[in-house]
């Protein structure tokens, strides 16, 4: 009898957001971070996200934006989730925005930067599987930043990328937009506090030490790539 080994792809759904990812938004530091869904298990996790805001009587999407004192416990409770479920986390940090010279080196354009900041975020995934990226509809330009994007990683992979498709969906139509939202919106506030642009708020600092502790790392920092449960590149190039 002949053995046959069968060669098992994982694959994943992507939800990338970002937060004061705009050129003249007065905010020194931007964030562009996904959560990564195993596609085999995104009905049952959809569920499960749902069932813990039901629990809550919430049932309107979750932005950082929009944080409430009173939903405290609600927002512990997604972590909660987010620390028991298969699902990742990856953000890319940036410091510097207020330094950037986009004449220098990213060919005028802030948008150069932005695509620069996507390979940096979604390159450490596995060529051993493939993916769906989804970005948050932001601006009429999105087809055209979605062919740029999709054209980067086609000639880095030589035509045979992983990320086999990019696609534009709203937040307000897909949960895990929101859980995104949610912890991109920390780290960039954490950030801004620290360098003192935005007022403090007791209940978002109680949230992040909830979330530092239950991740074992400061949002602000970056964490090893093998951290990938919740992983941060706190990124600092060598040119601007």
């Amino acid at each position: 009898m002949v053995g046959y080994i069968t060669t098992y792809v994982m694959n994943y759904d992507v939800f990338v957001d970002e937060s004061c990812h705009l050129e003249h938004d007065h905010a020194s530091v931007m964030c562009i971070g996904y959560t990564k869904v195993p596609r085999p298990e995104y009905q049952d996790l959809r569920k499960q996200f749902i069932a813990v805001k039901d629990k809550y009587n919430v049932h309107s999407e979750l932005k950082w934006q929009k944080f409430s004192k009173a939903k405290l416990d609600l927002y512990k409770s997604l972590v909660d989730f987010f620390m028991a479920s298969p699902i990742e986390f990856r953000a890319v940090l940036v410091k510097y925005k207020g330094e950037l010279r986009h004449d220098d080196f990213n060919m005028g354009s802030h948008d150069n930067f932005y695509y620069k900041m996507i390979f940096f975020l979604l390159k450490p995934n596995s060529n051993e599987a493939d993916y769906r990226i989804f970005l948050d509809i932001k601006d009429t330009r999105g087809r055209e930043k979605l062919r740029k994007i999709q054209e980067v990683f086609h000639n880095f992979y030589h035509g045979g990328s992983p990320f086999i498709r990019f696609q534009h969906l709203r937040s307000h139509d897909n949960e895990f937009f929101q859980l995104t939202d949610f912890f991109i919106g920390a780290i960039t506030y954490k950030c801004r506090l620290l360098n003192k642009e935005v007022p403090e708020n007791q209940a978002k600092q109680e949230f992040i030490a909830y979330l530092e502790k239950k991740v074992g790392s400061s949002l602000e920092l970056t964490t090893p790539l093998w951290k990938t449960k919740f992983n941060v590149l706190d990124h600092q190039p060598k040119n601007l």
